[in-house]
């Protein structure tokens, strides 16, 4: 996870600002998630993230078109995170197990990142569209890497034959909905708790079988 911004708002004279090119985005980023999680995004503005990171609003603008935009690039920087220390490494043999055990771990780390609770508190809009209407960047990552690991796990038979890509749909999906619902459903609006724990290992159970060959009886 990158370096955060614990610096104070900056009130330097304007030509300390530096250029656009000379501002390396995760610096940006890093000031817009602490604005985030202080004033929350609906009182957010563009002017707020220039003067956190020391940039002008016309760099800002030069790269993204406002606050929402900034925001879903800092989304994608944060779950794609996330998801790479969550899932197994490409390069590592995975089985059905190894591939559960990922999904549970990514769910339980996204559910109680700071970043997705702030917004569930604040501003749950922003998630309405990647729900209803369209796919994300981060959305398609997971797809891929999940689809990646399928095919691996069919191919070595820990993994139920079936077409990967509908499989991974439907595990990412199921985990979606114990990300983001199942706080509600445990009254845990911390994202963790005694009862997201069973609630998680009820999703182990589900996904393993849902992944498992039905005609082996060894399983």
């Amino acid at each position: 996870m990158s370096q955060r911004i614990n610096n104070q708002v900056s009130t330097g004279p304007r030509s300390e600002l530096k250029a656009a090119n000379a501002i390396p985005e995760e610096q940006i980023l890093d000031a817009a998630y602490q604005l985030l999680l202080t004033i929350g995004m609906q009182r957010l503005t563009m002017a707020d993230i220039a003067r956190q990171a020391g940039v002008s609003r016309a760099t800002l603008y030069r790269r993204w078109g406002g606050v929402r935009e900034v925001i879903g690039a800092l989304t994608t920087r944060e779950w794609t995170a996330v998801t790479l220390a969550a899932m197994p490494a490409a390069d590592e043999p995975v089985g059905r197990a190894e591939l559960v055990d990922g999904v549970v771990r990514l769910v339980r780390l996204i559910r109680v990142h700071p970043l997705l609770r702030r917004i569930v508190e604040l501003d749950p809009d922003f998630l309405t569209p990647y729900l209803l209407t369209r796919r994300g960047s981060n959305t398609n990552h997971q797809l891929e890497m999940l689809e990646a690991a399928l095919r691996l796990g069919i191919a070595q038979g820990s993994v139920r034959a079936g077409d990967p890509a509908l499989l991974a749909r439907s595990v990412l999906l199921t985990a979606w909905s114990f990300t983001l619902t199942g706080p509600v459903f445990t009254d845990s609006p911390e994202g963790s708790g005694p009862e997201l724990d069973r609630l998680d290992e009820e999703l182990r159970l589900l996904l393993d079988r849902y992944l498992t060959d039905p005609t082996d009886g060894a399983e």
